[in-house]
């Protein structure tokens, strides 16, 4: 049986991420993407936003990797050519009871280290944004908008120059654990089976089931993968806004709220919505909840303005009605498999920590890091 060093499962930002970090540490790769493409689902299927780190609870993952992810993405994109905006988001106050939200939120924010967030009065948010309306609202002026496929592409390109390969239409199917690491097998049109010494699981919705399929990673570590979906709704023309806006949260999620991409269209998303089966269609009659839910903070919004947009789909590790979960990135330490780490419910900022998360893979496998 053929022995490889490295596989990383899952070709989505994360995967990327990952493979090049250890690439460029010295490590031979393989990344296994069971798709014809790398990025084409969750990564691809999302708001494209780099999230400052504001709302994740103290001293969690999220909020270390996104904190410490923000900065190193801005400096990535800037020295990869990776199209990018610093545009900022406005996090507003449509009801009196929200402003407290704000004020909740600021102070969370300067313990998670974002100390550069401003009240802005409603008059302050009408001379930045016009269409708006609100009660007040935070400026958060480090987060931005990225073109995530020219992120995606950059890291491939990185990995691959250290000598990492990618492997497309070539699904991970389960495997077991061996004396010399971990077997794994490949299915695809020509299916193989390898031994590895270092496996990390970025399979994305397909993590929990690739864990749970490989015999000897203990089942009680395998947490149950719960999914929420997130529709689109897109404007066309020009976008009326030219920062992000943001309703204030509440304990179900951050609301519908307004992105720009970098070509100037606006999109309004994701909702939230608990399903048991992957379907990324786009249901008209949602629409209505958007349309509610955008009015509050712009009122001028036109009835029959909205256009079904796309959609994506979350995966989470708790059930519905618990507390929001913590990233899991489960490694040796954790359920006792030498060389391999799991990594289950990384949604949102997954794409904004991405660069932290990876050198926090190969830390979990006991592994330098290069920078």
């Amino acid at each position: 049986m053929e022995h490889i060093e490295a596989v990383v499962v899952g070709a989505g930002v994360i995967g990327l991420a990952t493979a090049r970090a250890l690439a460029r540490a010295g490590h031979d790769v393989i990344i296994l993407e069971a798709e014809d493409a790398f990025g084409t689902v969750t990564s691809s299927r999302n708001s494209e936003v780099i999230h400052a780190g504001i709302y994740y609870a103290a001293d969690s993952l999220k909020a270390r990797l996104c904190v410490e992810g923000k900065i190193r993405l801005y400096d990535y994109c800037a020295r990869h050519g990776v199209g990018h905006d610093r545009c900022g988001k406005l996090i507003v106050a449509t009801d009196e009871s929200e402003l407290p939200v704000l004020d909740d939120l600021k102070r969370r924010a300067a313990v998670n280290g974002v100390d550069d967030l401003v009240h802005l009065s409603p008059a302050e948010v009408a001379a930045r944004e016009s269409a708006v309306h609100c009660l007040g609202a935070l400026l958060s002026p480090s987060t931005g908008i990225i073109d995530s496929h020219g992120l995606m592409l950059a890291y491939l390109g990185d990995a691959e120059d250290a000598g990492a390969m990618l492997a497309l239409n070539a699904p991970a199917a389960g495997g077991r654990v061996s004396d010399d690491g971990i077997v794994l097998n490949v299915g695809g049109d020509a299916p193989v089976s390898f031994c590895a010494r270092l496996v990390v699981n970025a399979a994305g919705l397909d993590a929990n089931g690739l864990a749970a399929s490989i015999d000897g990673m203990p089942a009680d570590k395998v947490p149950t993968r719960y999914m929420v979906k997130g529709s689109y709704y897109t404007l066309p023309g020009r976008s009326p806004f030219s920062h992000l806006i943001y309703p204030a949260p509440n304990q179900v999620s951050l609301g519908v709220h307004a992105t720009v991409d970098l070509g100037g269209q606006c999109r309004f998303g994701p909702d939230a919505e608990w399903v048991e089966t992957i379907d990324y269609d786009v249901d008209p009659a949602r629409a209505d909840v958007f349309y509610d839910a955008v009015r509050r903070f712009w009122p001028d919004l036109e009835d029959g303005a909205l256009e079904p947009g796309y959609s994506g789909i979350r995966p989470k590790v708790q059930a519905p009605g618990e507390p929001a979960a913590d990233f899991m990135i489960q490694g040796p330490a954790d359920h006792g498999v030498p060389g391999l780490v799991n990594l289950f419910g990384i949604e949102s900022p997954g794409l904004t920590s991405s660069l932290a998360l990876a050198d926090e893979v190969l830390r979990r496998l006991g592994l330098n890091t290069k920078g």
